[in-house]
């Protein structure tokens, strides 16, 4: 099956033409946005960290940044540092540039502060939004997508409903060539046991049970249980009363045709050569979810969501789904298909299933999703905090 997009110079295909300012700290955030903000078509995704981080925790919003500058929906990267920051701007534009995509960096020390950093930006933007205009969509295979699944805001509908449909058009893809990546680790405790035997050897499988333990090991180690969290208040006012219960719904998301391919850590890259279903280490916090599956190199993202939210991401369009119709009749500004009709009208999964895969195609092909249209553009990046 063929959709158009942007092809670039590494052999990856986009389906958003993205012009990127990536801030190499929170010193450098304010700067980045003012200069994304000068230029149309440019986005900057401001973020807290980058200095005095160490180990792990830097490690990972290294790979995270860099992840999304690498991502095939961006065209192009500006990297606005500070000059003294824990990340090395130069360091991370050579990461990026290995794509083939143009890439520059600028810091604030070494262009007369605040101003001098904001018009010579501006003036690289400008050339690079020249260029990424002469860009000219080609023809590839859906092969060559990789979905983010994702939910949020969930209530008992979710796990009935709109999370099995997903499942189903997940499995649409892979039987396509495609990935799909399910996340949110927090969210698979309680059916660990059963996802762990979806993984083909057991070196995989204890990766895998070593993510999940790490989550619950990290909560025991400040004191705290997760249940504080985990159904969040918003779960619980929908329904949900254990985090059992949430898990077992989440997991659907995954389909059921295939086997994982590997357990991937936060934003690690899906391997190009090795396509398939794939698992990632990321937080039950929505934003910074989809946050590491893009920097993993998701160019698209389905997510359910019970009770409803508009999040949205940066560079990737987000496909929204409820499998609540009150939710969809409230929130149709946000909320782009209606798995609710699973319960109120006697829809299938198979239908539903298919009508968010022909969705994830009409986006894919240019179609904005509605929280591209309102201009969510969320962005959050995982600290890890203690490791084990």
């Amino acid at each position: 099956m063929k959709i158009t997009g942007y092809k670039r110079e590494n052999n990856t295909f986009g389906i958003r033409n993205h012009l990127l300012v990536i801030p190499a700290s929170v010193c450098a955030s304010e700067t980045a946005v003012k200069i994304a903000n000068l230029v149309p078509g440019a986005v900057a995704i401001p973020h807290q960290h980058g200095c005095c981080q160490v180990g792990v925790d830097y490690r990972q919003t290294v790979r995270t940044l860099t992840g999304f500058g690498c991502n095939p929906n961006v065209g192009a990267v500006l990297i606005v540092g500070l000059g003294c920051e824990g990340i090395n701007s130069k360091d991370m534009a050579e990461d990026i540039a290995r794509t083939g995509k143009r890439v520059e960096y600028i810091i604030i020390q070494e262009n007369n502060g605040t101003l001098g950093t904001i018009s010579k930006g501006a003036e690289i933007l400008s050339s690079m939004s020249a260029e990424l205009s002469a860009q000219q969509k080609v023809e590839f295979d859906i092969s060559e997508i990789i979905l983010g699944l994702e939910c949020g805001g969930s209530d008992p509908t979710s796990g009935i409903a709109s999370n099995p449909a997903i499942g189903k058009a997940s499995d649409m893809l892979v039987a396509a060539g495609g990935s799909s990546i399910l996340s949110e680790t927090t969210e698979v405790i309680g059916a660990e046991h059963l996802l762990v035997n979806r993984f083909d050897t057991e070196e995989k499988k204890k990766k895998f049970l070593r993510m999940v333990s790490d989550v619950e090991k990290r909560a025991i180690a400040m004191g705290e249980d997760l249940r504080g969290t985990q159904p969040t208040p918003g779960n619980i006012q929908g329904g949900l009363t254990t985090i059992e219960e949430k898990s077992l719904g989440c997991m659907h998301k995954a389909g059921t045709m295939y086997n994982f391919e590997d357990a991937l850590e936060y934003a690690q890259m899906v391997p190009k050569d090795k396509k398939g279903l794939y698992f990632m280490d990321t937080p039950g916090e929505d934003i910074d979810s989809i946050t590491g599956m893009v920097a993993g190199g998701a160019q698209i993202v389905v997510f359910t969501t019970g009770r409803g939210t508009p999040t949205g991401c940066p560079i990737a369009p987000v496909i929204k789904i409820t499998g609540n119709t009150n939710t969809y009749n409230k929130m149709k500004d946000n909320i782009d298909i209606n798995a609710g009709k699973i319960i109120t009208d006697g829809a299938t999964l198979d239908d539903i299933g298919r009508e968010i895969f022909d969705k994830i195609i009409e986006v894919s092909n240019g179609k904005l999703t509605k929280a591209e249209v309102l201009g969510h553009k969320e962005f959050g990046i995982y600290r890890i905090g203690y490791t084990f």
